[in-house]
């Protein structure tokens, strides 16, 4: 079977792939040989504290959100994956050691999986990946400062219109609960901005 012919959710993943990097047809058929399809249901957990990560996840269908809990059992999102976003736990995947993290379905969701022997051997046998995802884990990093130098320097209501303007296809798919964890402030808190740009526009 020729790569082009995979269809869907193989169609979305080489497309992710191709802005960075050009994969030959008999590339891209032993790309798609390491991953396999996976699913969960709305309210599922994908990973929970404790666990080693066995995988990367790939979003082909719904929305994931990735969480902590702090000691008082306040939950901290740190990103939401919606179709065409990878995530899982990084550290975890990568050292094999237990993830801090949650990983739930906020709906019916799809996605590809990759194992870390798969991954390895995949980055060997395509060597041309390794530049596909050192862009990829930079312009995490590069996002992951970012966030935190806005969590420092601007107030909740910048942080919320930053978070609607980057990400307005997620913004209507999310709780107000959830996007507050994410802007770091209690959903009374965030119902008051909304009401203040409401009456300000």
């Amino acid at each position: 079977m020729e790569a082009h012919s995979q269809g869907y959710p193989y169609d979305m993943i080489l497309n992710n792939i191709a802005r960075f990097v050009d994969l030959a047809d008999e590339e891209k058929d032993l790309f798609v040989s390491f991953w396999k399809k996976g699913s969960a249901k709305r309210k599922e957990y994908v990973l929970e504290p404790g666990g080693i990560t066995k995988y990367e996840y790939f979003v082909t269908k719904g929305c994931l959100k990735v969480y902590s809990l702090d000691p008082s059992g306040g939950e901290h999102v740190n990103m939401f994956a919606i179709e065409d976003y990878w995530t899982g736990d990084l550290a975890s995947f990568t050292l094999q050691q237990p993830s801090t993290y949650f990983i739930k379905a906020l709906e019916d969701s799809e996605f590809l999986t990759i194992t870390k022997d798969n991954f390895e051997r995949m980055l060997r046998e395509i060597p041309k990946l390794e530049r596909f995802y050192r862009i990829l884990y930079r312009n995490s990093l590069v996002n992951y400062i970012k966030r935190t130098n806005e969590g420092i320097s601007l107030t909740a209501e910048e942080r919320y219109e930053i978070f609607l303007s980057t990400y307005p296809q997620i913004a209507n798919r999310i709780t107000q609960k959830d996007l507050a964890a994410y802007l770091g402030i209690t959903p009374e808190f965030l119902s008051m901005i909304r009401s203040k740009i409401t009456k300000r526009s």
